[in-house]
């Protein structure tokens, strides 16, 4: 994985979370929220938090928790903090593959779309292994196949068709590049966990419309570092192409964006 494909920074905390959080992220943040109500766990641990839409789905599920809320991005982490003022939510940067907590800290790990981008993703997984108390429970969300998600495939074929001899491949190659249970789980048990639970959980993304949805997928991640890569002026194209081609998915009923998603239960 190349280190732009973890490259947060310049505009695109800002554009990935006002544009990126309806299409993409605020659906399984309310799946989220939805499982730690069950939960009621009290001392919570994220990882790649990003621009804390989880962050808030946990805080109001869990009002007697405390949040360590943590990304390998000081910008993501910033557009967090000015939109979230707690005092059960701390914000620090630290990296998931040596988290900088004693063991058994924490009686839930969240990390929602994150670890695709980990290098080395058991380490990871025995990092919140670490950290969690026993019969605490790791929660991963994990983007399903490409082809089916509807926004992020039509975007990635758009932007690759502008560039037929070196396509772009951010979105096939990191975040949609995990989707396979069999590894998820193999990845998980060499980390030490046994009891592994999935659901495959489809959705549809928030009310969005193609220029909005263009701009996110495009210029608010690291797609743009791919565009730009292969040509410095490229962002504006690529928008245009992406939206031109999102405009498929209008219909009498809106912007008909579905989504699929894995999402793991792992319990120490």
């Amino acid at each position: 994985m190349p280190a732009t494909d973890s490259a947060f920074a310049g505009s695109i905390p800002q554009l990935y979370d006002r544009f990126l959080g309806p299409l993409l992220f605020i659906p399984y943040a309310e799946e989220v929220a939805r499982r730690v109500v069950e939960i009621k766990p009290k001392h919570v641990l994220e990882t790649a938090s990003g621009t804390g839409i989880v962050t808030e789905a946990i805080h109001r599920a869990a009002p007697d928790a405390r949040i360590v809320a943590t990304d390998l991005n000081q910008a993501m982490l910033d557009v967090a903090a000015g939109k979230l003022r707690s005092d059960r939510i701390c914000f620090q940067v630290a990296d998931a593959q040596h988290l900088p907590f004693a063991d058994e800290s924490f009686d839930l790990v969240v990390c929602q779309f994150g670890v695709m981008f980990f290098p080395d993703k058991v380490k990871a997984n025995s990092e919140a292994r670490r950290v969690l108390s026993d019969g605490g429970r790791y929660l991963l969300v994990i983007w399903d196949r490409l082809e089916l998600n509807t926004a992020s495939i039509i975007a990635s074929d758009a932007v690759a068709a502008l560039y037929p001899d070196d396509p772009p491949a951010f979105l096939p190659r990191t975040p949609f590049g995990y989707a396979d249970r069999a590894r998820i789980e193999e990845d998980l048990r060499a980390a030490g966990f046994s009891d592994i639970r999935f659901e495959t959980v489809e959705r549809m993304s928030l009310p969005s419309d193609p220029q909005s949805a263009a701009i996110g997928l495009v210029r608010g991640s690291p797609l743009s570092a791919d565009i730009l890569a292969r040509d410095p002026n490229g962002l504006d194209r690529a928008t245009v192409a992406a939206s031109r081609a999102l405009n498929g998915l209008l219909g009498p009923d809106g912007f008909d964006s579905r989504l699929s998603a894995h999402i793991v239960t792992a319990t120490r």
